[in-house]
């Protein structure tokens, strides 16, 4: 039985899947652009326009804000300083998948497609108005631009979809204007037309929005010459060896984890800091105001608790800054007052013990520089800060706005309600660095070495051993100070063959560094740093 087409109805029903699959990926493309074009259109808007979000970034942030415990130890095992990119470019390749579904929708009710472009970009505009960096009114504008930037891309490129069709005869395929091939073409140039734009607008935007979030605000700023500067190291405290890393990090290299998927951008002539709570006289400083204070300088090594055995997440650095305990002492604070938290101009927050940060042996401070220079962007400009011995994500608040002096009981810092441990003494821990992980090394002597750490026990010996053999004793760097780490080296007589190298340190207390392995959470992760090496 032939069916209206010419066709019997067992064939035509064979076609099915194709005749399905040509009806779909139109209206599938129509709705990728049309996110595409949203987002693009965001960007732009975020860029040009001072206190608008990028929508892209506010979704990324309202992620975070949403994740449960232990997503962050995923995020950087995973990606590493890479996992605000992968966590930008999840929420686009999210935006766009479901834009194409809502364009298959749309090419069958119209309404279905645009409602779900709408909640999507509603749901853009509300977590833009979590930004505590943006406009308000602002926010809102934004998101409205994107929709109706994305609407109206979807109803034009699916009314040229609309018009294509399975050929009718053999006439079908000449090049005229009323037949379904040609609409076919202006639906794909229309579309190629559509990627170029999307590439171009949204590419600036992003530039615009990075540039806007760059160091240019620095750049001009200088910070006063300390009036407790440190003396010049000696050769005694550097080790140096090809690979090894070196005992001071540059800024450019040093490790950056935070919750910020766009650097904050905070003007130093209106930046203040405040500190409050449970103190007799609540303090406010400008940045100048800060800057004028007594600044002294103080090495001290930093690490992330997401950081793996044997991970760079930990870093070295010369910090100039105010002492915390002048500010707090200034401020007066209050018996019972047993927690500082800090804030920072996005709303993150951690908190640690008064009673650390008042122990006679260290010296917590409101740093303003690194490695003297005013402290770059993504490390916390204008002011943050720096407690020496515990993790950053109980103690170093970058973007500094605020010092709430309260108790244990009364505030949990960010990371702590999503399984994270209230306390983040920094572990004790080692790493090799060279040779690396897998790498073939002639026979002979090898030099093997890399960093140790136990902020602020201080680190006195380093061992190594081979094949599980006897621990040998490497040199080690003097230390700097208790704040900070050292290198050690050890020169090994390698045989030909596959080898074993394994690392422990001790601190300044003669504790051991454990071989018990755990991972990162919740209070930072154990165990002895091992590597492979082939000997040819």
């Amino acid at each position: 039985m032939q069916d209206s087409r010419g066709g019997t109805g067992p064939a035509r029903r064979r076609m099915g899947p194709r005749r399905l699959l040509a009806g779909t990926w139109r209206p599938a493309l129509a709705g990728l652009l049309a996110a595409g074009v949203a987002i693009a259109a965001s960007e732009l808007v975020a860029g040009v326009v001072q206190g608008a979000p990028s929508l892209v970034t506010a979704m990324g942030s309202l992620v975070i804000s949403l994740q449960p415990p232990g997503a962050k130890d995923v995020m950087v095992s995973l990606f590493g300083t890479n996992d605000k990119l992968a966590l930008n470019v999840a929420v686009v390749v999210v935006a766009l998948v479901v834009a194409a579904v809502a364009g298959v929708l749309a090419a069958r009710r119209r309404w279905i497609g645009v409602v779900v472009l709408v909640a999507f970009g509603v749901l853009a505009g509300a977590a833009g108005l979590r930004d505590p960096l943006s406009t308000p009114s602002l926010a809102v504008v934004n998101a409205g631009v994107a929709v109706a930037a994305g609407l109206v891309t979807l109803l034009v490129l699916l009314a040229l979809a609309e018009g294509t069709g399975a050929r009718t005869g053999p006439g079908d395929w000449e090049a005229d204007r009323n037949t379904p091939e040609w609409t076919r073409r202006r639906f794909l140039i229309a579309s190629a037309g559509t990627v170029g734009g999307v590439i171009v607008a949204g590419g600036a935007g992003r530039y615009l929005v990075d540039q806007a979030h760059s160091n240019e605000i620095i750049s001009s700023t200088k910070i006063p010459a300390p009036l407790q500067a440190v003396p010049p190291l000696t050769a005694d405290q550097i080790l140096t060896a090809p690979g090894l890393t070196p005992i001071v990090v540059p800024n450019g290299d040093f490790y950056r984890i935070d919750t910020a998927l766009l650097v904050p951008r905070v003007d130093p002539a209106t930046w203040k800091l405040d500190v409050t709570g449970m103190v007799d006289h609540p303090l406010t400083f400008t940045y100048d105001e800060l800057l004028a204070m007594p600044l002294f300088e103080q090495y001290v090594t930093i690490s992330c608790v997401s950081n793996v055995v044997g991970g760079n997440l930990v870093g070295n650095a010369l910090w100039t800054g105010v002492r915390l305990k002048d500010v707090l002492q200034a401020a007066g604070v209050q018996a019972g007052a047993t927690q500082i938290v800090g804030r920072s101009v996005d709303g993150f927050t951690v908190g640690f013990p008064t009673s650390w940060a008042m122990a006679p042996e260290r010296e917590p401070m409101i740093a303003v520089g690194m490695n003297r220079e005013p402290l770059p962007a993504n490390h916390g400009f204008p002011a943050r800060l720096i407690v020496p011995g515990l993790y950053g994500y109980v103690s170093a608040t970058k973007w500094l706005s605020e010092i709430q002096l309260t108790t244990r009981e009364a505030v949990d810092g960010y990371w702590v309600p999503l399984g994270w441990a209230k306390d983040g003494p920094i572990l004790t821990q080692s790493r090799i660095d060279l040779p690396a992980s897998g790498a073939s090394v002639p026979a002979g002597v090898v030099q093997v070495g890399g960093v140790a750490w136990a902020p602020d026990r201080g680190v006195t010996a380093v061992q190594l051993r081979v094949d599980g053999g006897a621990w040998q004793n490497a040199a080690i760097s003097r230390p700097i100070s208790k704040a900070t780490w050292v290198q050690w080296v050890l020169p090994w007589t390698a045989t030909p063959g596959q080898h074993s190298l394994e690392v422990e340190a001790i601190d300044g207390t003669g504790v051991v560094q454990t071989d018990q392995v755990t991972s990162p959470a919740p209070d930072g992760a154990r165990g002895h740093h091992r590597i492979t090496v082939s000997v040819t």
